[in-house]
């Protein structure tokens, strides 16, 4: 099983980081719509509901392993993914990310028809006199397919490039679009589908406790669509 390689690869590289100290993060966003890379994700009668969603990992040097999942409060979308990232420096960083939104077959389930998705990607933070940060995502293996005819169907290696620039503290633009036919995104080849503007706060609550906000509003041009989410992080 791919997933147990990649995670065992991790563990030992962590296991063995004891220069460092090893942290553990646990979080929480609840939001009123789920939208992933611009697409729509939890959709009840072509309307997003709200999701939860969790997210723990755990830090040693320059690895990190983590899971994130997604459930909707009214819909029924159900996604639990896990993550290993390398950090090769302060600006570049690798990432191999196990995706499962589908669940139609065991969890287990790694051989050929399985609901996982296996993306690879490379991150660049930007720097300071320009904080362009950019992002190339490619999925390499699992339920990517495109029809090839009525029967048949391969892989579709849908690729995902976003650029992402903050335009003060609190807020920053994204741009970003499927490089080829794809249908996790919606796309017959090249296509924008995110185009938003993400800003955030802290609301004071009291003296000794404050609720980290966001909202993000964008369009997805391919899919003709607009979005607009709000989020609380806890």
């Amino acid at each position: 099983m791919k997933t147990v390689k990649i995670l065992a690869i991790a563990i030992i590289a962590l296991v063995s980081s004891t220069s460092v100290m090893a942290q553990f993060s646990v979080g929480t966003d609840i939001v009123s719509n789920y939208v992933w890379r611009g697409v729509q994700q939890d959709l009840t009668n072509t309307k997003g509901t709200p999701n939860i969603q969790p997210s723990i990992s755990f830090t040693a040097g320059k690895f990190t392993i983590g899971a994130w999942g997604s459930a909707g409060i009214l819909g029924t979308v159900k996604e639990v993914d896990i993550y290993a990232t390398f950090a090769i420096s302060s600006l570049f960083s690798l990432t191999v990310t196990d995706y499962n939104w589908n669940f139609s077959k065991s969890y287990f389930s790694y051989s050929e028809g399985t609901d996982h998705v296996f993306e690879g990607s490379l991150n660049y933070a930007g720097v300071e006199s320009f904080p362009l940060s950019v992002s190339l995502n490619t999925m390499f293996y699992g339920a990517d397919k495109v029809a090839v005819s009525e029967t048949e169907s391969k892989q579709a290696y849908s690729t995902y490039l976003e650029l992402a620039y903050p335009i003060s503290a609190n807020a920053k633009i994204f741009l970003g679009g499927s490089l080829n036919e794809s249908a996790n995104y919606g796309t017959s080849g090249f296509g924008i589908t995110n185009v938003a503007l993400k800003a955030s706060k802290s609301i004071e609550i009291t003296d000794k406790f404050s609720l980290p906000v966001y909202g993000v509003v964008g369009v997805n041009p391919t899919a003709k669509d607009a979005f607009l989410v709000l989020g609380v992080t806890l």
